[in-house]
């Protein structure tokens, strides 16, 4: 039931990308526009998302959930560096082709995928992967990309998105939630974040050369190792590492977190590699190849764990 609730969730998104697409190759939108609309979703939409994931109660039954979601967003991140890290030195990756491979686009896909097919009330723990990864692209992936030796904690902490999480959790433990209207409005905005997500991959697919686009012959390695090889590594450890029984609904958590990593590269790598002045078009490419992609290996992966 869920493989068939996601595969109908990822064909729906899907179509609005070609809505994205549409609109770029009409003349209404330029591919351009879509930073525009990428910054509407990091600093407001993403943010309101958080916030709203956190306005649960805490129960006993969240607080176990939390700590399971925490502690494998925990170690499958780091895991995933440590292993890219070693690959980077066999198969000679380059920083946008370490970092592509390493952070999911969780942030975009995975909250709207969760509440289509389980429920809002599960997206607090896609938001605990988010925060974990978070953190480590604004610090790690930030010093892969700029070739810096240690992080800017003070930058990334000082992330929008952060000061969401942080308020979030304390409004979590204190219990002070949003009255109706306010929540009613966070709650409206942050619905937005998939179809945003998808409308700016597919303006920016339409502004794209796709000749130029599989020139680069690196990309087909660098989407195996996104969306087969680092997502079954995952899949064996939150399938038989036993970790399910340290929460009552474990196996749906850790269902959440597989799904935050086996979707594609995250689309923040794009807007990082324009900041910093690494290869953009690049990352750009491994973005859009690896979310068409997905469409398949998505669905396939959780049908195995299902098993």
């Amino acid at each position: 039931m869920i493989v068939v609730l996601l595969i109908k969730k990822t064909t729906a998104l899907f179509l609005i990308m070609c809505m994205g697409m549409l609109l770029v190759k009409k003349g209404i939108l330029n591919a351009g526009d879509s930073r525009v609309i990428s910054a509407i979703s990091i600093h407001l939409i993403l943010p309101c998302v958080i916030l709203n994931a956190f306005q649960v109660e805490f129960s006993p039954e969240v607080k176990e959930g939390l700590f399971l979601s925490l502690a494998a967003a925990v170690i499958i991140n780091v895991g995933l560096i440590v292993l890219v890290t070693i690959f980077s030195g066999i198969l000679r990756l380059d920083a946008v082709e370490q970092v592509s491979v390493i952070y999911s686009n969780a942030g975009n896909l995975v909250i709207p995928i969760v509440s289509a097919i389980l429920g809002s009330e599960w997206v607090i723990y896609s938001s605990v992967f988010l925060a974990v990864q978070m953190f480590l692209i604004w610090s790690h992936g930030k010093m892969v990309l700029c070739g810096e030796k240690k992080p800017d904690l003070k930058k990334v902490f000082a992330n929008i998105n952060m000061l969401a999480i942080a308020l979030g959790i304390l409004s979590l433990i204190s219990g002070l939630h949003f009255p109706g209207p306010v929540k009613d409005a966070i709650d409206s905005v942050g619905g937005m974040v998939g179809p945003l997500a998808m409308l700016v991959t597919g303006m920016l697919i339409a502004g794209m050369d796709f000749r130029a686009m599989l020139s680069y012959k690196r990309i087909w390695l660098v989407a195996f190792l996104r969306l087969l090889l680092c997502p079954a590594l995952v899949l064996a450890v939150v399938k038989y590492s036993g970790m399910a029984s340290w929460a009552a609904a474990g196996d749906k958590i850790l269902l959440i977190t597989l799904i935050a990593c086996i979707t594609p590269s995250a689309s923040t790598i794009t807007q990082m590699a324009q900041i910093y002045g690494q290869n953009a078009d690049y990352a750009s490419a491994i973005n859009v190849i690896t979310t068409i992609l997905c469409i398949v290996t998505m669905p396939v992966l959780v049908l195995l764990y299902q098993m």
